[in-house]
């Protein structure tokens, strides 16, 4: 009655236990704090928490605007048709401020990467 439920519960904890088993055969069990994740497994060359430049939290302003743009955008694009005119106006006034955020960046050099 049961016998599939019972099949894939089995299956799933197999599952589990072989690549258990795979990663503890395979990995490296030497010094932890050099075998650490990081840097797509390549060693690390400097500490996690080293400074960045600051060019960089410049062109993060910049992602996280055109992020958030879209994250309004797709919403705007079902309800445009029906709220009419108004949805348009407050689409492009807000475009308006993302456009001036990105010239304030652009002044400051967020897209100058040397």
């Amino acid at each position: 009655m049961y016998f599939g439920i019972i099949a894939m519960a089995l299956l799933a904890i197999f599952a589990v236990v072989f690549l258990y088993a795979i990663h503890r055969a395979f990995s490296v069990l030497a010094d932890p704090l050099t075998v650490l994740p990081f840097q797509s497994g390549w060693l690390p060359q400097e500490h996690a928490l080293s400074r960045f430049h600051s060019r960089w939290y410049l062109a993060s302003i910049v992602f996280l605007a055109f992020d958030v743009e879209m994250l309004f955008m797709y919403p705007w694009a079902m309800i445009v048709a029906e709220k009419g005119i108004s949805a348009v106006v407050e689409m492009f006034l807000f475009l308006g401020a993302l456009f001036v955020a990105v010239a304030w960046a652009w002044r400051e050099g967020a897209f100058r990467w040397a």
